[in-house]
């Protein structure tokens, strides 16, 4: 299966939106959740919007615009494990399997109140059956804090590639969290730009399907892709350059999983 963020670029309706993802060849989307990247406030239809159009709603990606509040002793730390904790509730509601979290960056190191409210998250997501997927920025460190609280198959990352070449090049981190994969982020680097389509900048995606493969992970080929970069393209136009992407990645992949039994 191959999916792709909703949000990808280009003012559109959403019925739209999801309609021209479809018909691109798309399975499913990653969803952000909030009023915010012109969202508006229905956002919470988009999972009845996108299932009428033929899609699965893959993970939703919580607002990061608190993420470095999740670690402060002040009231903007409360709102922000509150809002953590609704979009767990969300989840459940609206019956998509996983939440996707930023983390505060390494230059924020995590404290124990911080930590103490990602203990409550994870213990909202484990009771209502929800997967968490922290996902990789520059915050390594705060990443490793939060994966060793806990064992939970609940409880995993989200493997940004693009956020791990361009931040992390010579950390092996599918090594270090490979069987946590509970989702994928792929979107390629050029030096400079992030989130150009798979196959457009310098990352070797042989090598990148090749390392995810042998993780054993099972889930979509999900691209995190932005239009920033293709201006000169319709909508129609990205989303199938998209789909011939991302169906190219998913035969890297399978290939290299029946290399690695």
């Amino acid at each position: 299966m191959i999916t792709i963020y909703d949000w990808f670029g280009y003012e559109l309706p959403y019925p739209e939106r999801c309609r021209l993802i479809r018909e691109a060849g798309f399975d499913g989307v990653l969803m952000w959740w909030s009023e915010d990247l012109g969202r508006g406030k229905d956002y919470r239809s988009g999972p009845e919007t996108a299932r009428k159009a033929g899609l699965f709603v893959e993970n939703i990606h919580a607002p990061f615009a608190l993420q470095d509040d999740i670690w402060r002793d002040t009231l903007d730390g409360e709102t922000a494990e509150n809002l953590y904790l609704q979009c767990v509730a969300d989840c459940a509601a609206f019956e998509i399997p996983t939440l996707v979290i930023h983390l505060p960056g390494e230059n924020l190191p995590c404290t124990p109140g911080g930590l103490d409210r990602i203990r409550r998250i994870i213990d909202r997501a484990e009771r209502l059956e929800v997967c968490l997927a922290f996902e990789n920025l520059r915050n390594l460190p705060n990443l490793d804090a939060v994966l060793s609280l806990t064992n939970s198959e609940r409880v995993g990352f989200c493997y940004d590639c693009g956020h791990h070449y361009r931040y992390y090049p010579e950390r092996d981190l599918l090594a270090a969290y490979g069987p946590r994969i509970k989702a994928l982020h792929l979107h390629d680097n050029d030096g400079a730009a992030m989130h150009r389509l798979p196959l457009d900048g310098e990352i070797d995606w042989r090598a990148a399907m090749r390392q995810i493969a042998k993780t054993g992970y099972s889930g979509p080929t999900a691209i995190e892709a932005m239009s920033w970069d293709y201006r000169s393209f319709s909508p129609a136009e990205f989303l199938r350059r998209a789909a011939q992407n991302a169906r190219t990645l998913q035969a890297l992949r399978r290939n290299s999983d029946c290399d690695n039994p």
